[in-house]
């Protein structure tokens, strides 16, 4: 089964991804994390205001098959969350990249993006480069 890695993204080794907008980056679980999770039923996210730092747990995906913590892939302020996921958060499932994102962060070191992947390295990470 091929998994869905769009180019201009950064990735963790966990499986999150991180789409930069100015200043802000959008997060969220891969496509890939998303197939092995299985139906996601619950999204546990942080309050806005609150602060995430790199690779360290924001929040809580479960599944019918398992819970999994979320690693930040940057550090800095959450100034959004997706009210969407609160209702329906099989959202993570049909539109991993778009719709299901799960945070905004205000980074605090653009330079952590550095130590991401880009599409061809997550690729390699999962092993279908």
């Amino acid at each position: 089964m091929s998994t869905q890695v769009p180019a201009g993204l950064k990735y963790s080794k966990e499986h999150e991804w991180v789409k930069l907008e100015g200043q802000t980056a959008a997060i969220g679980i891969t496509d890939h994390a998303q197939h092995e999770l299985g139906d996601i039923v619950f999204v546990e996210l942080p309050k806005v205001g609150g602060s995430v730092t790199f690779m360290k747990p924001f929040g809580t995906v479960e599944s019918v098959k398992a819970a999994s913590d979320l690693f930040s892939p940057v550090t800095g302020k959450v100034v959004a969350i997706n009210p969407q996921l609160d209702g329906a958060p099989e959202t993570v499932n049909k539109d991993p990249y778009g719709a299901g994102w799960m945070i905004k962060v205000e980074l605090a070191d653009a330079k952590e993006l550095e130590k991401l992947l880009d599409d061809k390295g997550y690729l390699n990470h999962l092993g279908q480069a």
